[in-house]
């Protein structure tokens, strides 16, 4: 899956630009102008699908873009940790299991799921593989 969610921008009576995400209606931002409030989009977006993670609910797919909206990624190692969750619902590959597989302990795979936590892509990338998935990056202009 590719963890980029339409964005809808709206200018508000001050002039501000807010930012909303009809697939996940708890991200909300804004900004004084379109590149800042762009920019808190992909912050709040991350945010909001990292609540997702807490309350053990799926990760909503991203619909198709409509004229007029724009696509918001979610930081590379952010969108890594996502799959590495969604993979894990799908499959019920619990932490415990998935520490077994890579010979880590639960507390490290519990840092690994956590979009909060700072943590190495390649670390993902190989608890991605014990799941049988795969990272691939793509680069678009902007």
């Amino acid at each position: 899956m590719i963890y980029a969610y339409p964005c809808d921008l709206t200018p508000d009576a001050d002039g501000w630009f807010v930012a909303t995400f009809p697939d996940v209606p708890e991200a909300v931002t804004g900004g004084p102008d379109r590149a800042e409030a762009m920019k808190m989009a992909a912050d709040a977006l991350a945010v909001a699908l990292s609540g997702y993670l807490q309350s053990g609910r799926d990760v909503p797919p991203p619909g198709t873009p409509v004229e007029q909206q724009e696509l918001v990624a979610v930081p590379t190692v952010v969108a890594a940790k996502l799959a590495l969750y969604s993979a894990m619902r799908e499959q019920e590959v619990t932490k415990v299991e998935l520490a077994r597989r890579l010979s880590i302990s639960e507390a490290a795979v519990r840092r690994l799921v956590n979009p909060d936590h700072r943590s190495h892509i390649g670390q993902v990338n190989k608890a991605l593989a014990a799941v049988g998935c795969s990272l691939v990056v793509e680069v678009v202009p902007v």
